[in-house]
């Protein structure tokens, strides 16, 4: 039994931080477009918005139904024969709206959820004293839901990190991919996929950490 090279491990850091920026690019805009969209659907399934309460059911139920390998292969490589004007669309760009498109699709459940978890009299409170709708939701309703939504928000955030690693199937040199270039030029596949693991492990901790100060801070006033 060959002994694992750690030197070697080690040594695919530095390769594998090259592509470190492309990966936060991926995960950070597409959980930026996924929370808009995700707070688009939440409301418009909460308040029941006729016609857009169906197609946003459907929407849901379609992203979160479909493996997102197969999610990013229809958007890079179907939507072109669709419409031809998206063949100019890059392997990154396509990676980013699959993976808006299918979180969004969560997230409107979680945000949907937190928002129910707000107690309907606050809103009616809110109308009888002249605050509109849109000034409840803002000054009321968000922050609280906010609060109630953090957790569920920061896990999918850790899933969309990780799904990143897919992007390498369209052709982009995340980190994953430039893992899987290193492997092939050294042979040493088990070292340098640990390197990758250990990475997204890191990446993973640090979010962790920094959403656990941001609970923490946002649970203040709500403490006694």
């Amino acid at each position: 039994m060959n002994s694992i090279d750690w030197g070697f491990m080690f040594s695919a850091f530095p390769a594998l931080i090259e592509a470190l920026p492309i990966t936060l690019l991926m995960a950070v805009a597409a959980m930026v477009f996924a929370v808009i969209g995700g707070l688009i659907l939440a409301l418009i399934t909460k308040n029941r918005v006729p016609v857009l309460h169906q197609l946003s059911k459907v929407y849901i139920s379609f992203f979160r139904g479909v493996p997102t390998l197969v999610q990013l292969f229809l958007i890079y490589y179907g939507l072109p024969q669709l419409f031809p004007g998206m063949s100019k669309m890059t392997a990154l760009t396509a990676a980013i709206i699959g993976l808006s498109l299918k979180n969004a699709a969560y997230l409107a459940e979680i945000f949907r959820a937190a928002l129910n978890s707000v107690d309907e009299g606050q809103l009616e409170a809110c109308l009888s004293v002249g605050m509109t709708k849109s000034q409840a939701y803002r000054r009321i309703i968000f922050p609280q839901a906010v609060r109630n939504a953090l957790p569920a928000t920061g896990n999918t955030f850790i899933g969309l990190l990780k799904e990143t690693s897919l992007a390498f199937t369209l052709g982009v040199m995340e980190m994953f991919a430039q893992g899987k270039m290193y492997a092939s030029g050294n042979l040493k596949y088990f070292e340098t996929y640990l390197a990758v693991a250990v990475m997204y492990w890191i990446l993973t901790i640090i979010y962790s950490v920094l959403q656990d100060l941001l609970e923490r801070a946002i649970s203040k006033p709500y403490r006694t």
